[in-house]
């Protein structure tokens, strides 16, 4: 047939040009090896039977022979015999594929046949699991039938036969309890029937196998699981003995009577291990039992107080379990087939603890006296006389031996209202209470009072007295200042001044407000009721400091009067007020100083006389002029009153001065007159930088010129204009120096204030003085300026003449 078919296959490829182009791959052959074929080789497969009659050369290509894995096949071209060089392997390559090809004289390709070589499996791969041991925990109350682990396990040979078929079974378990057994299904779950128990074992080793199905040979892998043991609360713990004294002092807390040691078969410091303790009875509410960590031990403690006349022996009862819940579980019958019969359960409930019975004894103790009641509120009227009954304390002493004497005393008073009687508890009153004190709050005053058994030691109890005291209009309204500063100004101004009353709201605000005194014209109210009340000034009010009297009412009609003090100024001139007393302060610090140098004045003159006594004697020289005295006064407002002109702050002195004929001695002395006048201008200026601006100086009427019969020409000329700009400065400082005092501290705007320069007598109360422009050169414009000054420096000409010298 296969001859056949080849004849077919080439005829159909010679007779037709057509059908040479169609090649058709057939298979004509195939041949079968098993895998592992141990030889020898080469080793015959088979013939492939070919037609050698029609010209034709025949080969063989494909995997094996000119592809991977090349060299396993060999051909015979003449004989057509197929060759294997080698063992196979299933797992690897379970069909190897050739081609037959056919080939003219000329090499070309005439036609293309398959030929498959199907390599056989054999049994020769065990099944293998995933991991060679498992670990796993499992808890100790795990119940039987439940899945523990699943192993897996595969097989590398040909699927759906035999060698890749394996089954598993346990083949080993150690240690080995009665009660317990471990089993495998066919998906690899693994579980148990009976009951773990971690006292008995808390380690399994179980060796599971995996075995084929193969039909020549078996194979077979194995894996280790190992399965820890958790324990569990299977064991319950066991009070087995009591120490301790057993007694507790009444009224005593965190006292422990006894000490609870208990037993347990679980794994000590775990939560089945680990004990909790409950109190059960009618006092169970004043004990806990707390769990000693390292022990497990019992402690019981008394966490509310006890009273020895209430209960003097006490029955308690004491039960303990564990942290987690106690199961069990017990082997009834071991079946064949399923699970066995066993009894296992949970339970937290009262049946599976473990209790006993303790007795504790309260001795009895000093009691302290009991007040009938702990706090009691009650009224008091304020300013209520001294004595008066406020209320009367009981107590009572409650020991059982007998009852003690006790006294009442006052614990806390911190204003000191009360006195307490100490045998009858008579609560009187030793002040009068004060709504308005400072330990009055909310209108409620606290009072302590005691009551001091004679027992050792002594006890003692206490109760509070709330005293609500009711409020009395014992205290008058009164303003928040009494100082208030003010501008001038064109129109009307007003300063609020708000007020007070220590007294409740039915004795205090809204107030009302009356001006006393004549104010009309100059001062009002607006508004004149309220918490503050609004004080106008009217344009006409002078600046300086003013007062007003202002009275008060609170709702009652109780008033009272206060003086206010007002302070008006120029705010244009000195910012506001406030800046003006800041000043004052500076000025307080000036004057200061000024005391402290003339304090010095005295030392310094003495040492200045003996260092002149010590020195060659120089003779004064004299200019030959007489000089006239300037006294400049100034007075002030009412009230103030002239000021007197100390001598110390005399500038240049009016002392004639004699010639010296000594003609070796002129120019030194005339030198020594020059630095007398240059410091002489120094000390204007000192003084003109001070806030005391009264000044004496001395002028030439009669010749403007300091001059020295023996003083060079050169040095007359400079000494006569020293002497010209010595005045004339003099005289301007002395000009600022007074405008700027009018705006000088507070404490002298009663005397400084509006200064009018008038001859001495009765003070021009509505003078006005204009602006005075000073020069400032030092030549004879100081002459012309005075001459100048027209009608409107009058009064301070009349002052500033020189009087009249003999």
């Amino acid at each position: 047939m296969l001859r056949f078919l080849l004849l077919v296959c080439l005829w159909g490829s010679t007779g037709s040009e057509v059908l040479s182009r169609h090649r058709r791959a057939w298979i004509i052959a195939s041949f079968t090896v098993e895998e592992e074929e141990p030889g020898p080789f080469p080793h015959l497969l088979g013939t492939i039977n070919i037609q050698r009659d029609d010209g034709l050369s025949y080969d063989i290509v494909g995997e094996g022979v000119n592809e991977k894995p090349q060299g396993l096949l060999s051909f015979d071209k003449t004989t057509g015999v197929l060759y294997i060089n080698g063992a196979v392997d299933y797992e690897e390559k379970k069909k190897i594929k050739l081609w037959l090809e056919s080939r003219r004289a000329d090499l070309s390709l005439e036609s293309k046949l398959r030929v498959e070589v199907i390599v056989q499996d054999i049994n020769d791969n065990p099944p293998t699991f995933e991991k060679t041991v498992h670990v796993i925990n499992v808890e100790e109350e795990q119940t039987q039938g439940s899945s523990l682990l699943t192993v897996f396990a595969t097989d590398a040979d040909q699927s759906g036969t035999p060698n890749s078929t394996f089954d598993y079974k346990i083949k080993s378990v150690s240690p080995n309890p009665p009660d317990i057994e471990f089993y495998i299904d066919r998906s690899g779950n693994i579980s148990f029937k009976g009951c773990l128990d971690y006292e008995v074992t808390d380690k399994f080793t179980v060796v599971v196998e995996a075995t084929d199905r193969g039909e020549v040979v078996k194979l077979s892998s194995s894996t280790t699981v190992i399965i820890n043991i958790q324990d569990g609360n299977n064991n319950l713990p066991t009070i087995s003995r009591q120490t301790g004294s057993g007694k507790v002092k009444e009224r005593e807390v965190g006292t422990s009577p006894l000490r609870l040691q208990v037993t347990d078969r679980d794994t000590p410091h775990t939560p089945a291990w680990r004990a909790k303790y409950t109190v059960h009875g009618a006092a169970a509410g004043h004990f806990q039992v707390e769990t000693d960590g390292e022990s497990n031990d019992g402690i019981l403690t008394v966490v509310k107080p006890l009273d020895f006349e209430d209960m003097a022996q006490l029955q308690l009862s004491i039960s303990v379990e564990n942290e987690v819940p106690y199961f069990s579980c017990k082997v009834l019958e071991k079946t064949s087939r399923g699970l066995w019969k066993i009894a296992s359960g949970r339970s937290s409930a009262e049946g599976s603890l473990r209790s006993v019975q303790v007795a504790v004894a309260v001795e009895d103790v000093n009691d302290p006296p009991e007040f009938s009641w702990a706090v009691k509120d009650m009224a008091v009227e304020e300013n209520s006389a001294i004595g008066t009954l406020v209320e009367t304390v009981t107590a009572v002493d409650h020991d059982s031996n007998h009852a003690r004497e006790f006294v009442y005393k006052v614990g806390y008073d911190p204003a000191g209202w009360l006195a307490v009687d100490p045998k009858t508890g008579n609560v009187t009153t030793v002040k009068s209470p004060d709504r308005e004190s400072p330990h009055v709050v909310d209108g409620v005053y606290a009072v302590i009072l005691l009551a001091v058994d004679n027992g050792l030691p002594p006890m003692t109890g206490s109760t509070t007295l709330n005293l609500h005291v009711s409020d009395f209009n014992d205290n008058l309204p009164r303003p928040v200042v009494d100082t208030v500063a003010m501008c001038l100004s064109d129109v009307p101004t007003t300063a609020n001044i708000s007020t007070f009353d220590l007294d409740g709201e039915l004795f205090g605000g809204p107030f009302s407000y009356e001006l006393l005194g004549d104010v009309a014209g100059r001062w009002r109210l607006d508004p004149a009721a309220g918490f503050s009340a609004g004080l106008v000034k009217e344009p006409d009010v002078y600046a300086g400091r003013h007062q007003v009297k202002l009275k008060i009412y609170d709702l009652q009609g109780v008033s009272a009067v206060y003086k206010i003090s007002v302070m008006v100024c120029d705010c244009s001139v000195s910012g506001s007020c406030l800046s003006r007393r800041a000043s004052g302060t500076r000025a307080s610090f000036s004057t200061v100083g000024i005391v402290i140098a003339a304090l010095l004045l005295p030392l310094v003159l003495l040492l200045l006389v003996v260092s002149i006594s010590c020195k060659e004697e120089f003779t004064p020289l004299h200019d030959g002029v007489d000089k006239v005295e300037f006294l400049l006064r100034f007075n002030t407002e009412e009230p103030g009153t002239d000021c007197e002109i100390p001598d110390s702050l005399r500038v240049l002195s009016a002392e004639r001065k004699r010639r010296n004929s000594s003609l070796g001695n002129s120019q030194y002395k005339g030198m020594q007159q020059g630095q007398l006048a240059t410091e002489g201008v120094g000390r204007i200026s000192a003084h003109a930088k001070k806030e005391d601006v009264s000044y004496l100086f001395s002028m030439d009427q009669t010749n403007r010129n300091i001059q020295s019969e023996t003083y060079m020409g050169s040095h007359q000329a400079q000494i006569e204009d020293l002497s010209h700009s010595m005045r004339f400065r003099a005289l301007r400082v002395l000009l600022q120096q007074k405008l700027h005092s009018i705006q000088g501290a507070e404490e002298d705007l009663q005397e400084d204030w509006l200064c009018c320069y008038t001859d001495e007598g009765e003070l021009d109360k509505h003078c006005e003085l204009d602006r005075i422009t000073i020069p400032d050169n030092d030549d004879d414009s100081l002459q012309r300026a005075l001459t100048d000054l027209g009608p409107a420096f009058i009064a301070l000409a009349s002052i500033s003449k020189a009087p009249h010298t003999l």
